[in-house]
């Protein structure tokens, strides 16, 4: 961008890119297995297989730092976005941005739903009545369905910040180690890559149905899409910010509000079409990334360090 390349020594360390997508996709397959050998989704050891399976890019970031040494020891925090957090008010409002841009986001994808017909809204919330009440011990009086949403709604925000402790796990692999791993091949490959490679990595717990209702390839497609989308977003935080913090927090909040959806559907909807990572957020999320590129928005980068601690420049998109 703005014609600067980086400097001719600096490639893209592809041996260790492959290692890495391999140890991250391989190990969260492996998390995954009791659940393919047992009953799927249905597990009761699932609630915490998922989260552990979060980690997963973590260890293969470890994989690749530690053992490849990309990038060398003294550069590693810089280079994942973990420290310095310079310049310190943009790093700050960026991650207020990051903590609560994507409840709104979800929120108009709900409403761009409703306009292409991918969901019916009911402000009744009769249908989530129905599942409160479905889940309820028999006898016990059912609360305000009313107060219920109010209080889904109120506790995003903590929410988000409590799940943004499972997301580092993820966000250190993705934004942090792998989207500064491929920044060479220039902007937007480097987002688009990592975002499909994001995708991919979900395919053990897709596959069992999660997140779209679809155990063949279209939900792992569906998958694919979602998280390229969402991931130029949260790979515009990081490399605005130079930090992998802003994206942490963001992935917590996209967590914390993905069922936002169900709250205010008549029926269950196609989460395909009307969920957080599908086709009504992609237009949501389009929107959004024309508007930061016509700002120059994706133009104005801080310099990242590679691996042997000279200072990049910004890439050619």
């Amino acid at each position: 961008m703005n014609g600067i390349t980086f400097p001719t020594t600096r490639r893209v360390p592809w041996l260790a890119v492959i290692v890495f997508a391999v140890a991250a996709c391989g190990l969260a397959w492996l998390v995954a297995l009791p659940l393919w050998l047992g009953d799927g989704l249905a597990e009761p050891i699932s609630g915490v297989l998922l989260p552990v399976m979060m980690f997963t890019p973590a260890v293969a970031v470890l994989i690749v730092t530690v053992v490849m040494r990309v990038p060398a020891r003294g550069e590693r925090a810089r280079f994942l976005g973990l420290w310095p957090l310079r310049p310190a008010k943009r790093v700050v409002w960026l991650m207020v941005v990051a903590w609560l841009m994507p409840p709104l986001l979800v929120a108009l994808s709900i409403v761009t739903a409703a306009a292409l017909g991918f969901v019916q809204l009911d402000l009744t919330f009769a249908a989530f009545s129905a599942q409160i009440e479905s889940v309820l011990p028999p006898g016990t009086p059912m609360p305000p369905v009313g107060v219920v949403v109010f209080a889904q709604i109120a506790l995003i925000p903590a929410a988000a910040l409590l799940n943004a402790v499972p997301a580092f796990g993820e966000e250190i692999g993705w934004r942090g180690w792998l989207l500064p791993a491929l920044r060479p091949l220039g902007t937007w490959p480097a987002l688009l890559i990592s975002g499909a490679i994001w995708g991919f990595w979900h395919s053990p717990v897709i596959l069992l149905g999660y997140n779209f209702g679809r155990t063949d390839i279209t939900g792992v497609l569906f998958m694919i899409g979602g998280c390229i989308a969402w991931g130029v977003v949260l790979g515009w935080l990081r490399l605005r910010s130079a930090s992998v913090w802003p994206a942490v927090i963001a992935h917590g909040s996209l967590n914390a509000s993905a069922g936002l959806v169900l709250l205010f559907a008549a029926a269950q909807p196609d989460l395909g079409l009307a969920g957080p990572l599908g086709v009504a957020a992609w237009i949501v999320l389009a929107i959004v990334v024309a508007v930061l590129v016509l700002t120059g928005q994706f133009r104005r980068q801080p310099e990242l360090a590679d691996a042997p601690g000279r200072l990049l420049s910004q890439p050619r998109s």
